[in-house]
């Protein structure tokens, strides 16, 4: 018998990249977090580490970190900009990570430098495709 993870749920309309963080592009602004796949891998989420307003995060560059009762990951910033707001709500909520990956989980708002930087990222297709892929390797 074959064990299989229950499918994560993936948006349409948002951005993903490979180390499991998604983007929703509005306007001059782009929201950050990380996604369904990757908090059901880290478990529990019992600490977020984010950074101030006002700094900048590079394009593939670790912004913050997720502690779990697994493990601590690093979050990385699928685009590069300057932070305009931080999930101040994850201090003394964490578990909204896990419980609303993409709506209250969410972890910075950006000021994109390069919008055009979101043409690398995978949409929901080809995310969902590559989560199959990466579970069915381990």
């Amino acid at each position: 018998m074959v064990w299989r993870a229950k499918a994560s749920k993936v948006l349409d309309g948002l951005k993903y990249a490979s180390s499991h963080e998604w983007v929703k592009h509005e306007g001059s602004v782009a929201t950050i977090g990380i996604t369904d796949h990757a908090q059901g891998h880290l478990g529990e989420v019992v600490f977020v580490d984010l950074p101030e307003s006002g700094a900048s995060v590079g394009k593939g560059s670790s912004f913050g970190a997720v502690e779990s009762v697994k493990a601590t990951s690093d979050i990385n910033s699928p685009i590069s900009g300057e932070i305009v707001e931080v999930n101040s709500k994850l201090n003394e909520t964490p578990g909204l990570v896990n419980s609303s990956p993409y709506e209250d989980g969410w972890m910075i708002k950006i000021k994109p430098n390069s919008p055009s930087e979101l043409e690398s990222l995978m949409g929901s297709k080809e995310y969902t495709k590559f989560c199959e892929e990466e579970d069915a390797a381990h």
